[in-house]
């Protein structure tokens, strides 16, 4: 144990070392993000823009509302989507039945240019009137033009009432 101060003093010019920057180089640069201000009024209307997307029978329409790199977890389907072509084969079939969707509960949470709507919606479909409630998850990203969806989880309620 004799050599312990020299194990410290070692162990201390290691830490020192890694805590600052090699010679000649400059340090990096403080990071700066301009957070787009949002207000849950805002986000919850993004729901509404999707949903008057559907409304056209647009598959392209709808999958406009999602960024490029996004992913699509869809109530109707087993298969993830997650390039624009897979969307719209999706929603090519789904937009069959003329479904419009009606939220009944959500909980939205917003931080530097993102956000997420989480809760629960009713589909009903305009072919059979038939309705379908479901969980969902959408987060949202700000691309510095407009909100995005960059995931969207659906899926029906497990237990029937």
């Amino acid at each position: 144990m004799r050599n312990v101060p020299a194990l410290s003093a070692a162990l201390a010019v290691v830490l020192a070392g890694c805590a600052s920057a090699p010679s000649g180089s400059a340090s990096a640069p403080a990071r700066t993000e301009v957070c787009k201000a949002a207000s849950e009024q805002e986000i919850s209307a993004l729901f509404d823009r999707w949903n008057r997307s559907l409304q056209t029978g647009d598959p392209h329409q709808v999958v406009a509302n999602y960024a490029e790199r996004s992913v699509l977890l869809p109530t109707v389907s087993n298969k993830p989507r997650l390039t624009a072509a897979e969307k719209e084969d999706y929603f090519h079939h789904f937009l069959e039945n003329r479904p419009v969707g009606k939220i009944d509960s959500r909980t939205i949470q917003i931080g530097c240019n993102t956000a997420v709507d989480v809760g629960l919606y009713t589909f009903t479909f305009g072919t059979t009137g038939t309705q379908v409630k479901a969980r969902y998850t959408y987060t949202y990203e700000w691309d510095g033009k407009q909100w995005l969806i960059t995931s969207h989880h659906s899926s029906a309620m497990p237990e029937k009432n």
